[in-house]
């Protein structure tokens, strides 16, 4: 059964990131400048219809999808990457897998208590993330 994602959520740890963005090949410049950030993430969960909101001081990022629908993503201020993304649910996870010039991309969040994760993946790299519902 798919949980509630909905609300505002603080980052308030986030693990082994710039291995994550390294995989990405991003840049150095960014990926030191990258992890000092604490992002906070902004969801509506109406449905099958999401939008998680990424939100820092450095660069915002949008993701306005269904689930179960295949869309073109473009991670515009990220990596800049074009991928064919896909969102479903397994089980109480949301998972999105990516598809495009590097292996084994995408990422999940779950919930657990009142925390909120996320992990990152690509290639070999994993990122885990972890929010808490701010009050």
């Amino acid at each position: 059964m798919p949980v509630d994602l909905n609300g505002y959520w603080k980052m308030i740890s986030n693990d082994n990131f710039e291995e994550y963005l390294k995989a990405l090949d991003v840049n150095v410049a960014i990926r030191k400048i990258a992890t000092l950030l604490k992002p906070d993430k902004d969801i509506v969960h109406e449905g099958d219809h999401i939008i998680i909101k990424t939100l820092s001081t450095f660069k915002n990022y949008n993701m306005d999808f269904f689930v179960g629908v295949k869309f073109n993503e473009y991670t515009k201020g990220l990596d800049n990457r074009n991928v064919k993304a896909l969102v479903t649910w397994e089980d109480d996870k949301l998972v999105c897998i990516q598809k495009g010039r590097k292996a084994n991309c995408g990422w999940k969040h779950w919930i657990e208590g009142d925390k909120m994760y996320l992990e990152l993946t690509c290639q070999d790299a994993v990122c885990l993330q972890v929010f808490k519902r701010k009050e």
